[in-house]
Order: structure tokens, then C-alpha cells, then sequence
């Protein structure tokens, strides 16, 4: 059963979902499969599909994620050394960034709870320090048609992922702070990490109602350009 959105609601609702997301409910992982399918109907480079999904539900591997999610968020919410410092009840004035910044702390604290984790990955790998990019075939492209291509080869059917999750009232939200051990993670789950790039990290569950709306965004002239900039 899917909900009943227009697709510019669905559009325009689909948030990031992190304190929200049901963390004692389970997902059946034949949605999880439907909403995979869904998200590979996504346009990619060369009409080439060179994805892979990774789906996590082992509590003991999801904490190993947790830890390395927590390392990651270090630099974020704590830029010094030291303990990241415990949630403070967000006062019913506080910003929009004090709000993110708590519900990302939240994260942090409750990933390993978290019923599923998706990791989509793109076969290839993207050149570091002057080396050759690595992948499947020819890669015609260097610099920023490269990196554009790569990345715009896996986001669209990340956000097909996120949409149909939506639409069947499961949240999630686009992170990529276990990046940073990229690697570890890489050879805790078996995926070839010389050949095979980690995207990001999709912690996926029921969301706690359904009730999400529109944002405010800057959509006036100040970042629509007609013509000229």
C-alpha cells in the first residue's frame, strides 16, 4: 500500500527523516527490495547501471557502522578532540541549525538502532592525488565532467530509493558520515573498496506518522537565473 500523495507532494514532503524514524518497528525486507527496484529505474551515465546496494540488518555488523557513523560525525558536532557531548533538549525557540544539529546528534546516538541500513555503492573509483580513476570500460571524462557523471550516475536512483520509501511511509535520510572509515567498512562487508565506491548511507525505517510538509526555500530570483547570472 503506498500513500495518497500527488507526485508534487511526494515531491516536495520527502524530508530527511532521522528522529522520526521508528527505531522498534521492523521493515519487511520485501519492501525493501520493491523500493531497490524502484530506485534502478533511475537514469545513470551511459545508460550503464553500475550500481550496488548493500542492505545491513545484522545488529552486530550495524554497530560496527554505528561506531565508524560516530568517528565520522566527530568533526561535525565536535570540531576538538574530545567526547561529543550529550543532547540537550532543544528549546521550542531554537533554530533551524540548532534543530538539525540535534536531530543529527540523534543519529549518532541511535544508527545501531536503526532497522535497516542501505549503503549504495558505484563501481568505480574516482581519481585521488593525479591517479587514474578506476572502472568499468573507457572513462573519456577528467575533472569535473568526471566527477559529475560518476556521482550523477548514483544519486538519481538514490533519490528513486527515498521517494518510494516515502510513499509507503518509511523515512530515511542521505548520510555520509562513515565515510571517513570508508574502507574498514568496506572489508567488513565484503565490498571490493580498490574497485567500488561507498556513496553514502541510507538509515532506513517506519517513519512516526506521516505528516511531513514543504520547507521554505529560496526560490526567487536571488538563485533563478534566466539567461545570464
Amino acid at each position: 500500500m503506498t500513500l495518497e500523495l500527488t507526485l508534487d507532494e511526494l515531491l516536495t514532503t520527502t524530508r530527511a527523516v532521522r528522529k522520526r524514524l521508528d527505531l522498534d518497528r521492523p521493515v519487511d525486507p520485501a519492501i525493501i527490495e520493491e523500493c531497490l527496484q524502484i530506485a534502478m529505474q533511475a537514469p545513470s551515465g551511459s545508460n550503464i547501471q553500475n550500481w550496488h546496494w548493500v542492505v545491513v540488518t545484522d545488529p552486530q555488523t550495524k554497530g560496527v557502522i554505528a561506531e565508524a557513523y560516530r568517528e565520522g560525525a566527530r568533526g561535525y558536532l565536535l570540531p576538538a578532540e574530545g567526547e561529543i557531548p550529550e543532547a540537550a533538549p532543544l528549546r521550542d525557540d531554537a533554530t533551524q541549525a540548532e534543530r538539525i544539529a540535534g536531530s543529527a546528534r540523534f543519529l549518532v546516538d541511535n544508527l545501531h538502532r536503526v532497522p535497516v541500513l542501505v549503503i549504495p555503492c558505484a563501481w568505480g573509483r574516482l581519481p585521488i592525488n593525479g591517479e587514474e580513476a578506476v572502472g568499468a570500460g573507457n572513462v573519456p571524462f577528467t575533472g569535473t565532467a568526471l566527477h559529475a557523471g560518476f556521482w550523477g550516475s548514483i544519486f538519481p536512483a538514490v533519490w528513486n530509493f527515498q521517494l518510494a520509501l516515502r510513499a509507503r511511509g518509511l523515512g530515511s535520510s542521505l548520510t555520509t558520515f562513515h565515510l571517513a572509515r570508508e574502507r574498514e567498512i568496506a572489508e567488513l562487508l565484503g565490498i571490493p573498496f580498490e574497485r567500488c565506491t561507498q556513496a553514502c548511507l541510507l538509515p532506513v525505517g517506519w517513519s512516526k506518522g506521516t505528516d511531513f510538509k514543504p520547507v521554505t526555500r529560496d526560490t526567487n530570483r536571488k538563485v533563478i537565473h534566466w539567461e545570464t547570472w
